[in-house]
C-alpha cells in the first residue's frame, strides 16, 4: 500500500503537470516585431486616427473629459484579482489610439473597444464613433493605501508618455519611452508606444508586467514594465531599441519631464500668490566615482541646455526636494507632494552624458524641463540598443544622497561689487553630518567658477533653523560669459556633503 504522504505528494505532481501554464509572451515577442518594423519605411497609419470631429477643436475638453470608463467592467475585476486595468477613450489631443491585447495562459487575447465599456455623461455622439477606434491609454489600479479602494497608481497616456505615483503622493512628473533630438534644429519627433500587451495577475500578485511596443519615424522599440506598487512605487523596465534607416541625431534614454514655473532661485518676476511653483526643484545626479550632484532648477530666459559626463551611471532623477506645504500653498495641486522619480540604470551603460534642459516659459501649463541620458553609442540600423533599469516614484529617500544636501538657493546682486556687476549666491545645506557641528567646527566650502569668472567673499555658518550651514559667496563674470558654479563642503579632507552646481547666464 502506498503511503499515504507520497501519494498525496503524487496527486499533487499530477495537478502541477495538468494545471495550464503561462503562455510564453515574453520582451523578445515584441523585439521581433519592433526589429521588423524598423526595416520598413515609417507609416503613421499603423495607427488607427479619429474622426476629424473628435480632435482638438472641434472635441471640447468637457467632452472629452465626461467620457469615462466604466469601473465595474476593468480587465480582471470579475475575478477579484489584485490589479485592475482601465482605459483611457481616444480623441481631443489623443488623435490616433493604441491596441490592447491580454496575455494568459491559453495565449495572447486582443482586447476589442466598445462603447458600452464607457459612461459618455452628457455627450450625444456615441453611435458615431467607428467601431474599431481602439483606445488612447491605460491606467493600472491597486489597493494601494487601503483594502477598500483600488487606486490609480501607473498611467500610460499620449505618445510614449507615462507616469506613476507612490502610496504618499499625488499626480506630477512624467516619464516617457525614448526622447529623440529633443532641442535639436530638426525639430524633436515623439515617438509613440502603439500596443500594449497587458500579463493576467495572479491571485496573489505583488507587481504587474505589461511589454510596449514603440514606434516612430527614426527608431522603434520594446519595452517590458513591471510595476510594483508601494510606498515607493517602483517599475523594472528593460529595452531593445532599434534605428530606422539612419541614426536619429541624438536619443534621450529614460527621458522624465516636469514643470518648473518658479522657485526661491528664480530671479524672474511673476505675479503669483504662490511662493513657488513646479513639480520638480533639481537634478540629482549619482556618478560611478561615487560623487552626488545637485543642480536646482530655474525658468531660464532662454533655453538652457546642460550636459554631465558620465561612465555607468549609478542614477539620475529630477527630484521635487521642496516637501514643505508654507513653500508651496496650494491647496488643490498640493506640489509638496509631487513625486521625484529616480533612474537606476541596471547592467553597464558605457559612455554618455546626462542632459537636463530647462525652456522658458510664462505659466505652469506645459512641462518645461527634461532630463534623460544621451549613450556615446546609439542604436545602429542591424545593431539594437539592449537597456535596462528600475524606475522609482516616491516622496523621499534619506539615502539620495547620504550625506549632507543642498534645500535651499537663492541668488542677488551683493554686496560688495560697487560697478553692479556682481552676483550673490546663499547655498543651505542640511543633513545628520552638519547637525553636531557649530560654528567652532564649521566646516570648509570649496567653491570653483568657469568661464574666468571671480569667486571671493566666501562664507560658511550654522543655520540655526535648519541646522545645517549656509554658504555665501559672490562672483564677477568676466565679459558676460555664461558661469558654470560648484560647491561642497568638506571638514578634514572629508566631504560632507553633495556638490551643489549652478549656471549663471546673465
Amino acid at each position: 500500500m502506498i503511503d499515504k504522504r507520497i501519494w498525496t505528494a503524487l496527486l499533487g505532481i499530477a495537478l502541477l503537470l495538468s494545471a495550464p501554464r503561462a503562455h510564453a509572451f515574453g520582451l523578445d515577442d515584441v523585439a521581433a516585431i519592433a526589429a521588423q518594423m524598423a526595416n520598413e519605411p515609417y507609416r503613421a497609419d499603423r495607427q488607427q486616427t479619429v474622426p476629424d470631429w473628435m480632435r482638438a477643436g472641434k472635441m471640447t475638453y468637457d467632452q472629452w473629459r465626461d467620457i469615462r470608463f466604466r469601473p465595474d467592467r476593468a480587465l480582471f475585476r470579475d475575478e477579484g484579482l489584485p490589479f485592475q486595468v482601465q482605459l483611457f477613450h481616444p480623441g481631443l489631443y489623443f488623435e490616433r489610439s493604441v491596441k490592447v491585447n491580454v496575455v494568459d495562459a491559453s495565449g495572447v487575447h486582443p482586447f476589442p473597444y466598445s462603447t458600452a465599456l464607457f459612461d459618455y455623461g452628457k455627450n450625444k455622439f456615441a453611435s458615431k464613433i467607428p467601431s474599431d477606434i481602439g483606445y488612447a491609454g491605460l491606467r493600472l489600479h491597486y489597493q494601494l493605501k487601503s483594502k477598500d479602494y483600488f487606486d490609480e497608481v501607473a498611467v500610460f497616456l499620449g505618445a510614449s508618455y507615462f507616469r506613476a505615483v507612490g502610496r504618499d503622493n499625488v499626480w506630477g512628473l512624467s516619464a516617457r519611452g525614448l526622447a529623440i533630438d529633443t532641442v535639436e534644429p530638426s525639430g524633436e519627433e515623439f515617438p509613440s508606444f502603439v500596443e500594449y500587451w497587458l500579463e493576467k495577475p495572479a491571485h496573489d500578485a505583488t507587481h504587474f508586467v505589461l511589454y510596449a511596443l514603440l514606434d516612430g519615424p527614426t527608431a522603434t522599440g520594446a519595452y517590458r514594465f513591471d510595476v510594483t506598487p508601494g510606498e515607493q512605487t517602483t517599475m523594472a523596465i528593460d529595452t531593445a531599441l532599434f534605428a530606422r534607416g539612419t541614426r536619429p541625431a541624438k536619443i534621450g534614454v529614460a527621458p522624465l519631464t516636469s514643470m518648473f514655473f518658479f522657485g526661491e532661485n528664480t530671479t524672474r518676476k511673476f505675479e503669483d500668490f504662490r511662493p513657488e511653483v513646479h513639480d520638480s526643484d533639481g537634478l540629482l545626479l549619482h556618478f560611478a566615482g561615487g560623487e552626488w550632484l545637485w543642480r536646482p532648477l530655474d525658468n531660464p530666459t532662454r533655453i538652457d541646455v546642460a550636459s554631465f559626463a558620465m561612465r555607468d551611471p549609478r542614477g539620475f532623477g529630477l527630484v521635487q526636494r521642496d516637501r514643505d506645504f508654507d513653500h508651496h500653498q496650494d491647496v488643490e495641486t498640493r506640489a509638496e507632494r509631487r513625486p521625484s522619480a529616480w533612474v537606476e540604470p541596471r547592467g553597464s551603460w558605457g559612455d554618455g552624458h546626462v542632459q537636463l534642459v530647462e525652456i522658458p516659459t510664462d505659466n505652469e501649463k506645459l512641462d518645461n524641463v527634461v532630463a534623460y541620458w544621451v549613450p556615446a553609442s546609439p542604436p545602429r540600423p542591424g545593431a539594437p540598443l539592449r537597456l535596462g533599469y528600475t524606475l522609482r516614484w516616491f516622496v523621499d529617500d534619506p539615502g539620495h544622497p547620504p550625506g549632507a544636501r543642498a534645500v535651499a538657493t537663492r541668488r542677488d546682486r551683493g554686496t560688495i561689487d560697487t560697478s553692479h556687476e556682481g552676483y550673490r549666491y546663499v547655498v543651505d545645506f542640511a543633513g545628520d553630518a552638519l547637525r553636531a557641528l557649530d560654528d567652532a567646527s564649521a566646516p570648509r566650502a570649496v567653491v570653483s567658477a568657469t568661464g574666468g569668472a571671480k569667486v571671493y567673499d566666501t562664507h560658511v555658518y550654522k543655520n540655526p533653523v535648519t541646522g545645517g550651514f549656509r554658504l555665501t559667496f559672490q562672483i564677477k563674470p568676466k565679459d558676460d560669459k555664461p558661469v558654470e558654479l560648484r560647491a561642497y563642503l568638506e571638514r578634514n579632507g572629508d566631504v560632507l556633503s553633495e556638490t551643489w552646481s549652478y549656471v549663471w547666464l546673465g
